[in-house]
């Protein structure tokens, strides 16, 4: 079956493997699938209640540093509770997040991967006219020998997915 997938992703992608640069095909890659598991977060998890958890945070935290600094043992312990129901939100989000977001997108990403790589593995993508230690981090992460002033398909492909993210969440407007 995984091989099957495979021929699926070399048919759709194998044209522009061959005739473009690889910085190309792991840019397209890492926005397409950024972009993917930006929507599947966008739609399955509640965003109101992520928006209400970052709101009830930001309270608590101005609250608590006031109390804190005005030494009222009073309104300490009244915080505590509300603490209390705030980290009960918290697991909700996160159960949601983690959850739900996670069974679609790890498996989609663990077969991505694997088939990128059976292309570019052990391929500088980018290359820095300096060694530079994000490049040296990525590599001990994935075990390659590429030089730490060249960055491979998975790094890149953070990169690029991170960016996309970032742009999509601003534009939609999510927590």
């Amino acid at each position: 079956m995984i091989e099957g997938i495979y021929a699926f992703l070399d048919g759709l992608f194998g044209p522009m493997i061959q005739a473009h640069h690889p910085i190309w095909v792991v840019t397209v890659s890492g926005v397409i699938l950024g972009a993917f598991f930006t929507l599947v977060n966008y739609f399955m998890v509640d965003q109101e209640k992520v928006k209400r958890l970052q709101r009830k945070s930001k309270e608590f935290q101005r609250k608590y540093k006031e109390a804190q600094a005005a030494k009222d043992e009073k309104k300490l312990k009244k915080l505590q509770q509300e603490q209390m129901e705030l980290m009960k939100l918290q697991s909700e989000v996160m159960k949601d997040t983690m959850l739900k977001v996670s069974l679609i997108t790890l498996p989609i990403a663990g077969i991505f991967f694997a088939w990128l790589r059976r292309w570019y593995v052990e391929v500088g993508i980018v290359k820095a006219p300096f060694n530079f230690f994000v490049f040296d981090f990525f590599h001990r992460w994935q075990h390659s020998a590429l030089p730490p002033s060249e960055l491979g398909y998975v790094g890149w492909y953070v990169l690029t997915s991170m960016v996309t993210g970032y742009v999509l969440r601003k534009l939609l407007d999510m927590g």
